[in-house]
């Protein structure tokens, strides 16, 4: 008994001591290391992924150029992160922005938490969403834009577009405050670069020759090669947005992987009864279609769920495609608005539906308490509407006053000739 005593008061003496505080957060090991990892699997996407995807949809003449500017993109969005897009997206602020009390990552250090990982292994996961999401936009004005207009606009868009954005959704803004679900990105990535590369397509106009002759990929193995690791890097960017090693980030795995084989099965479904052949063009669109859709709701839905979002990636956004390219006649030459864009909207709004406990097999982890479908719905819509009319607007505004400033457009004799030795004076390949 005396013994007891003892030990008792001696472990009374030491929680005195701050070193033996129990501290509100712990550092994790396991979760750190996940998103170690995801970091390094999202970057994977942009640098090879998506410059390889790029790459081969292009003609033979443009393909460094692509290389280039998804390279020189990723550089200069992780400046730009560090300097003051990260204050932006994550520090308090108000509803529309972060207040700027972390530019240049001030108060970030070894042992600073985000919740239980390092926040500078926050930073640098959340770092390679920002650069992705640039980069994606490119594929809208391949072939004809100034590489320095390129970087202007992707540099400038990256602060006054994807930081107040990502801080409304993620960075505890207004549409988090409303309840979006928005899990990895359907509003903060895909409906922002989606929205960017339609104006964009816009106001460059077409490609020479668009629409009379054909422009078809120079080199579908490095697209598909680029596919591939696309789709395994989309693991970190949709697994690792739980933020930890759980059974959040193991369904979100399993959910984005049956999307994008749904997604790319239905696009070549598709195009073999439409067309009598299946193409591998077709099989990895219809992927990253299945990928993008699903981003938005796979910390949310369920296995079935997740299925039926991908097939409906596949339909909607091939016939967006036609829709876009046939009927429209916009050259958004690597198809980033139908698949990114409408992918994203759908994504969003069917997170709204599958998020839900009360639809049997197609139940997902369900709605916050209290808030039936039609309600988030109401939320998933304001979202979508507000993300995309932000996004088109600053880009408008922007993408006028770079081309009234150095002027957006390479000239015709430039874009006949290629952008790889117009811009960059070097070939992709020695011919």
């Amino acid at each position: 008994m005396l013994l007891l005593k003892r030990f008792t008061a001696v472990i009374s003496l030491l929680l005195l001591f701050p070193s033996f505080t129990f501290a509100e957060s712990e550092l994790n090991g396991a979760n750190t290391s996940w998103i170690l990892t995801s970091t390094a699997l999202v970057l994977f996407m942009t640098l090879p992924g998506l410059a390889l995807f790029y790459g081969g949809l292009v003609r033979s003449k443009n393909v460094l150029s692509i290389l280039m500017q998804c390279f020189s993109i990723a550089c200069m969005a992780s400046i730009l992160w560090f300097v003051m897009g990260y204050s932006i997206a994550f520090t308090e602020g108000g509803m529309f922005s972060g207040d700027f009390s972390k530019v240049l990552l001030a108060g970030v250090m070894e042992d600073t938490l985000s919740g239980d990982i390092p926040e500078s292994v926050f930073v640098m996961f959340q770092m390679t969403f920002a650069i992705i999401t640039p980069a994606l936009i490119i594929g809208a004005f391949a072939e004809r834009m100034k590489f320095s207009a390129v970087m202007l606009f992707s540099g400038v868009w990256l602060l006054v577009v994807y930081a107040p954005v990502t801080h409304w959704v993620w960075g505890g803004g207004w549409l988090a405050e409303m309840g979006l679900l928005d899990f990895a990105g359907g509003t903060v990535v895909h409906i922002t670069a989606g929205a960017g590369a339609l104006v964009a397509a816009l106001v460059l106009g077409k490609r020479k020759g668009f629409g009379e002759v054909a422009l078809p990929p120079h080199n579908m193995t490095m697209t598909l090669t680029g596919a591939g690791m696309l789709w395994v890097g989309w693991f970190g960017f949709n697994a690792g947005s739980a933020l930890a090693a759980n059974g959040d980030a193991g369904m979100a795995m399993l959910v984005t992987h049956l999307s994008a084989s749904a997604g790319a099965i239905t696009w070549l479904t598709i195009e073999w009864v439409k067309y009598g052949k299946p193409s591998a063009l077709g099989a990895v669109t219809g992927m990253v279609a299945g990928l993008g859709t699903i981003t938005p709701a796979s910390g949310y839905v369920g296995p079935a769920g997740a299925l039926v979002i991908g097939v409906s990636a596949g339909v909607i956004c091939f016939y967006a495609t036609l829709l876009i390219k046939q009927v429209w006649k916009i050259d958004d030459s690597l198809d980033v608005f139908p698949v990114h864009g409408v992918g994203g909207i759908l994504g969003t709004f069917m997170a709204g539906i599958f998020a839900s406990s009360e639809l049997g097999i197609f139940s997902g982890q369900g709605l916050a308490e209290g808030v039936s479908i039609s309600q988030q719905l109401g939320v998933q819509v304001t979202g979508i509407v507000a993300t995309f009319v932000y996004t088109a607007i600053v880009s408008y505004l922007l993408l006028k006053a770079i081309d009234a400033a150095i002027g957006l457009r390479v000239t015709d004799d430039e874009e006949t000739e290629g952008l790889d030795v117009v811009s960059h004076n070097e070939r992709g390949y020695d011919l």
